[in-house]
């Protein structure tokens, strides 16, 4: 009989290990807390409209995702197109989507323009993170960009992202974030262009449950996890919250740091402090359902620190409108951290905050635009990659007998999204099939 392997977590990181997992002969069985598989991919419906539940893109240069998509046979769903992008600063809307923009860009002079194109085309060149992951992300952005730079431009962005965990961030967080937007040049393209499938994320998660289940993967919602324990002389086991207990050869725990530390109770206080010490940030992210378009812009990013949200992310900019029976569908991210306040304030009170908001950034934004408002909050979302972060990785296999862990927190050189899930996947693949660890026949 083949080894059965538990997979905790049915987000699209534990979905892509379980496909790879019985592609190879593995049992495999998922345990999924929420209603739905699908995560931070999953999609909810937004007034008439169901998509994705937070925003995300699919480059041309992410190879994993693209791959997925022919497993799938998505692949001819693929729809790419340039986008432009916006700058918010100093009251202003500006656009800055190609070179000439860039050189007209009001809030930087034309010095400080050439540094910040230089501190770019350095990043996309650099091959060694492990290098910046001993400098701050600050003191390495001055150094290329000057003080007024970072003041106008990359302290509001890092903040945005990073909150005041920026003081703690190494420049690898921004050398990852630009790696990936020049993956296409790199490999000879001119441009990189964004894109998306017709359904989004939805029609994804969709397609490959279909997939799992016809493989005999099986999936198990509404199964959330108490413990996941070694008890002497069987294999691990998972304890669910309803007193159910299942036995496995054994068991991948997908969760953040933070919720596995809470589920792995034997692990060791070493094992214990290293989970503890990957600090994460959570997203408070609301989507907007509008009539008209706020603007022309894919990406709005923002400098201006009265703006409650992040960025503004115009879904409907990249996607053909007729995914949104017409309509307009807009993002606003706010990245916090887990206890921020943000994540128990009521929805009518974001609602409020970030529409007045929009109603002073956009001048022709009327309220009654607004056809659904709904917000989604998640207080694990990515690791803060802190100086010298890959040295503190918490390892896949944990010290308990038949017990992994697979997380976001074990992507070092990178930023969270899907292709870097997908090729986390891989990796925890590649790790529990290994000759080492692999069962003598599957």
């Amino acid at each position: 009989m083949s080894e059965h392997v538990g997979i905790v977590g049915g987000g699209l990181l534990g979905l892509a290990l379980a496909d790879r997992l019985r592609g190879q002969g593995y049992r495999v069985t998922v345990l999924e807390a929420a209603p739905a598989v699908g995560g931070l991919a999953m999609a909810w419906d937004l007034g008439s409209v169901r998509w994705d539940k937070f925003y995300h893109v699919i480059l041309l240069s992410d190879s994993h995702t693209h791959a997925l998509l022919e497993r799938l046979n998505l692949d001819r769903e693929f729809v790419g197109s340039e986008t432009k992008t916006g700058f918010y600063t100093d009251g202003r809307l500006h656009s800055m989507s190609n070179s000439m923009e860039f050189l007209r860009f009001p809030p930087l002079g034309l010095w400080g323009k050439f540094r910040l194109a230089i501190t770019i085309l350095t990043a996309s060149r650099t091959t060694d993170w492990k290098k910046l992951e001993r400098i701050s992300v600050i003191d390495w952005l001055t150094k290329l960009s000057g003080r007024r730079t970072v003041e106008k431009i990359w302290l509001p962005l890092l903040k945005s992202k990073l909150g005041e965990s920026y003081k703690q961030a190494s420049a690898a967080f921004i050398w990852a974030t630009i790696q990936r937007m020049y993956a296409a040049r790199r490999s000879g393209m001119k441009k990189e262009l964004f894109g998306y499938v017709k359904g989004g994320y939805g029609r994804i998660i969709d397609r490959l449950t279909e997939v799992l289940a016809v493989a005999g993967v099986e999936l198990r919602t509404n199964a959330s996890v108490k413990r996941i324990y070694s008890p002497i002389g069987v294999g691990p086991c998972v304890e669910l919250t309803s007193g159910e207990v299942l036995g496995f050869d054994r068991v991948v725990c997908t969760a953040a740091p933070p919720l596995a530390v809470k589920m792995l109770p034997d692990l060791s206080t070493a094992d214990r402090e290293r989970l503890n010490g990957v600090k994460y940030q959570g997203i408070v992210c609301a989507s907007v359902l509008l009539k008209n378009p706020l603007d022309r812009f894919y990406v709005t990013n923002l400098t201006d620190s009265w703006v409650p949200f992040t960025g503004v992310i115009e879904m409907s900019a990249l996607v053909d409108r007729a995914e949104f029976a017409g309509k307009n569908l807009v993002y606003l991210p706010k990245y916090v951290a887990p206890d921020d306040p943000m994540m128990t304030e009521p929805d009518a009170s974001i609602r409020e905050r970030f529409t007045a908001a929009l109603e002073r950034m956009y001048p022709h934004f009327q309220r009654d635009d607004v056809l659904a408002f709904q917000v989604a909050r998640v207080k694990h979302v990515f690791p803060i990659p802190t100086l010298g972060y890959s040295d503190r990785v918490p390892p896949m296999q944990t010290g308990l007998p038949g017990i992994w862990m697979v997380n976001s927190s074990q992507i070092v050189n990178g930023t969270l999204n899907v292709n870097e899930t997908l090729q986390l996947a891989e990796r925890g693949f590649a790790a529990l099939t290994s000759t080492e660890h692999a069962p003598a026949a599957v």
